[in-house]
């Protein structure tokens, strides 16, 4: 028998894009793993979560979905997919079913950045009628002090510029099924990120029952500032959950 090793396909927060895991991609290539790093649609749990889903229904073979923030209620949702084998939730809240990142923040002391958040409302064909939506994004002067403080300022600009808005139902929308109930999974915890309190994140990853690395100095940005620190996790996963061979071969991990 062939060993099987998962392919790693990231999923990144609302108000970001794919390019948050740049470092962290570079660094799963150099432990020779595969990655995919999906555009997240941003547009609510119930279509996110169906287009990650499609995506990792066409991936051959096993798969370990890592999530940031908002990504977490995603692979939550898109985690019972039958090929993953793996779950991994970066500076993430891991939301059980019937359970909003709304309804969350209420139990905690809230973070920071929620309120000053800039809403942005557009005109909409939207299939349920509703004739307006609105959107949320991260003002430019509040990046970097509640979204990446351990970052270079000139890099947090750049971030900054580079986000997309994400639908404001994704603080309300709930997950249908909570795959953490049945998959392995792993939780970074980002002990000073000011956008996604801590106490959530330890809070859900400790009720899920994941192994749980927690960084105190680390920033909601921490897919960025510790590149390698968020691959050693998601590798830990991969190598947890491999298919090794049958017979006396060895896996290179």
């Amino acid at each position: 028998m062939h060993s099987t090793r998962p392919t790693v396909v990231l999923v990144h927060d609302g108000c970001s894009d794919a390019t948050t895991w740049f470092g962290v991609v570079a660094e799963l290539h150099r432990r020779g793993l595969t990655v995919l790093a999906v555009a997240n649609p941003l547009r609510g749990l119930a279509h996110d979560a169906a287009y990650l889903a499609s995506v990792v229904a066409g991936i051959a073979g096993p798969v370990v979905l890592v999530g940031h923030s908002y990504g977490g209620a995603v692979i939550t949702e898109a985690g019972a997919v039958p090929n993953v084998r793996a779950l991994v939730y970066v500076a993430a809240y891991l939301p059980d079913v019937g359970e909003s990142h709304e309804v969350l923040a209420r139990r905690f002391t809230p973070g920071p950045l929620l309120p000053l958040l800039r809403r942005t409302e557009f005109a909409t064909d939207a299939a349920d009628g509703a004739d307006r939506a609105t959107e949320l994004s991260v003002p430019q002067e509040c990046f970097q002090p509640f979204v990446a403080a351990d970052l270079d300022a000139e890099v947090a600009q750049v971030l900054a510029a580079l986000q997309r808005p994400a639908a404001e139902r994704v603080l309300t929308d709930v997950p249908t099924v909570a795959a953490w109930r049945s998959t392995p999974s792993w939780a970074l915890v980002a002990g000073a990120d000011q956008a996604l309190p801590p106490a959530i994140q330890r809070f859900t990853a400790e009720r899920a029952g994941a192994t749980v690395l927690e960084l105190p100095d680390a920033s909601h940005s921490v897919a960025v500032s510790r590149p390698s620190t968020v691959a050693d996790l998601i590798h830990d996963a991969v190598r947890a959950v491999s298919v090794r061979p049958a017979s006396g071969g060895s896996v290179s991990e």
